[in-house]
């Protein structure tokens, strides 16, 4: 199968704009072309004062001769502007309909693959990528026919007047284009993808840094206490000064020989000059010095698109990595689950093909009853929560859900079967109303009030003048970790799905919001399947069945007191959990 082309790959996403594009290329060549004509002019006005100087009140072809330079330069500028007018509708559109379709698709992904990839890598992807493709598309392509049609019109010019003057002057032009190749053949394609690589890493760990500010803060930390991040710092600057210091003498070089046709042209003048000068000549002469500045603005016009199609080739080769990895198999006969009782069987899961996250993993988990998965961190219990909601496939096993193996399942159907309340809650900036309306958008006004009473959040509205309509993250209006919490089982509570699953949903909640979510809690409990994963014991001693997890196995499994009476792993738990809570500051000096 012959491989798409970069370009052909943008303009499968301009639609009907991708003549546009074609436009720009005709109308920017045909500008190129229509602005060396006024330099025909300069040589008539030129020729005309050589000819009638000393007299020059017979040179009556001046004024014309420089109004039709002036129109032809207007004109050459106008249809310019008209070439980047039609790329710029076309960028615009497939930068846009780009964008779309890569976030379209990665909303068809499990949504473990954002963890993995790391949010600040994906959204560099997206942006850059459409950046880089508007950049190119807008500007460099149609400079690229501008570019082409330049020196096609130029070598005509040139060999026209004086084809020795005309050749001299192309000697430089090789010499610039010799190491121009130099500078950006594939030793340059290889750099690039080096300097964007380095590019992500800063901007992965830049995002994680940000992230954990407060920690820093908090403890009076540095930069320095990230590592991560200042490593990636550190590499990028290192590359960057490496491959400056690489370039540096090919581009002295490079710009000494573009500017140098002076050179050439001054000597050949002289050589040819030593017996007589002719006033052909020396108008020709005039003509070359005039035009062959030119020369070097198409040279280095053509060294910019070369490094804008290595830099949006590599950008595409990016975003192809998100765009050709497959959504979750569906079944083309899905099944509805009977209820929403969980089984699962055998499960195993690794993330990186040699330690297993979760090793032969067996449970079942009758509808309407609450289970509690508890254990030392890493022991598999958010990956085992992630596979019950088919965030990702196990790599073998099976997971049911009402007696339906979960593949089975349609994909709005499942997300309607299980919610999902993550241990830190995230609110869109948008009014409390839409937020808790993202997990029901026909849901009415009174259904969303309905919502937010149960999961004890009336206090959050009462305290807003706008109320229910009040928009987060905007004038001051923010909410608390635990008012967040409540805002979110809130919108699980309108979903009304049959299973829920609560990944260490009070880890931000102070003494009040804990009281106030654990209520909650109590409300979106009824009548459903609740899987709570904790570290807080205190929350799960009501669970109808504790699992222990260690080491993405099952270690032991039972009742709140059954585990205490085995005095095994949890008992180990329950004890340390004990001391900690009874834990206090003692003034000092007290005894």
């Amino acid at each position: 199968m012959k491989k798409q082309s970069n370009l052909n790959f943008l303009l499968s996403y301009a639609g009907r704009h991708k003549y546009l594009t074609y436009s720009s290329w005709i109308l920017s060549a045909l500008s190129a072309l229509i602005a060396l004509v006024p330099y025909l002019y300069i040589w008539r006005i030129i020729k005309e004062v050589l000819e009638c100087a000393p007299d020059f009140s017979k040179a009556q072809g001046l004024v014309s001769n420089g109004w039709a330079a002036v129109g032809f330069a207007v004109l050459s500028v106008l249809i310019y502007i008209a070439a980047l007018l039609c790329s710029h509708l076309a960028a615009f559109r497939i930068a846009t309909n780009l964008r779309l379709a890569s976030v379209k698709h990665m909303a068809t992904l499990p949504v473990g693959f954002v963890e993995d990839f790391g949010s600040g890598k994906l959204r560099k992807i997206v942006n850059e990528t459409t950046a880089a493709s508007e950049t190119y598309l807008a500007h460099r392509l149609p400079d690229s026919a501008n570019a082409i049609a330049t020196p096609i019109g130029l070598l005509v010019l040139l060999f026209v007047f004086d084809p020795l003057l005309g050749l001299l002057s192309l000697v430089p032009v090789l010499l610039g284009f010799i190491i121009m190749m130099r500078m950006t053949g594939k030793s340059m394609r290889q750099k690039m993808e080096e300097y964007q690589n380095a590019l992500d890493d800063m901007s992965n760990e830049a995002v994680e840094y940000v992230r954990g500010i407060p920690v820093v803060k908090t403890f009076g930390q540095s930069i320095y206490t990230f590592k991560r991040f200042k490593a990636s710092i550190d590499r990028y600057g290192k590359w960057v000064i490496a491959y400056t210091k690489e370039l540096r003498m090919p581009m002295i070089c490079y710009t000494a020989a573009i500017n140098s046709v002076f050179v050439f042209l001054t000597a050949g003048a002289l050589l040819l000059t030593v017996d007589n000068v002719t006033s052909e000549f020396l108008l020709n002469l005039l003509f070359y010095i005039i035009i062959t500045p030119i020369i070097s603005l198409t040279l280095t016009r053509i060294m910019f698109q070369s490094e804008d199609s290595m830099i949006v080739g590599d950008a595409i080769k990016r975003i192809k990595t998100v765009l050709d990895l497959k959504p979750l198999p569906q079944s083309p006969m899905p099944e509805t689950p009977a209820d929403g009782s969980v089984e699962l069987i055998d499960i195993k899961y690794s993330y990186d093909g040699e330690k297993n996250a979760l090793d032969g993993v067996s449970l079942k988990i009758p509808a309407g009853s609450t289970v509690a998965l508890v254990g030392p961190s890493g022991g598999g219990k958010t990956t085992l929560a992630n596979i019950i909601a088919r965030f990702f496939d196990p790599q073998s096993g099976r997971v049911l859900i009402g007696g339906v193996d979960v593949k089975e399942i349609e994909k709005d159907k499942l997300m309607d079967t299980v919610s999902f309340v993550f241990q830190n809650s995230h609110l869109i900036k948008g009014s409390i109303l839409e937020n808790v309306r993202m997990a029901k958008p026909d849901a009415s006004r009174e259904e969303v009030m309905t919502a937010l009473k149960e999961a004890q959040s009336s206090d959050i509205i009462e305290k807003f003048p706008q109320g229910v309509d009040t928009v987060i993250g905007t004038k001051g209006v923010y909410l608390s970790g635990g008012e967040q919490q409540r805002i979110a089982i809130a919108r699980v509570m309108l979903k009304d799905a049959p299973i829920v699953i609560l990944d260490e949903a009070t880890a931000f909640a102070d003494p009040d919001n804990e009281t106030r979510v654990q209520a909650a809690f109590s409300s979106l409990a009824r009548k459903k399947t609740v899987i709570m994963i904790a570290h807080r014991l205190s929350t799960v001693v009501n669970a109808d069945k504790i699992y222990v997890l260690k080491d993405g196995k099952i270690a032991e499994s039972g009742t709140h007191n059954e585990l205490r009476a085995a005095n095994g792993l949890y008992a180990s738990m329950w004890r340390s959990y004990q001391t900690s809570v009874s834990w206090r500051v003692e003034r000092e000096g007290a005894i």
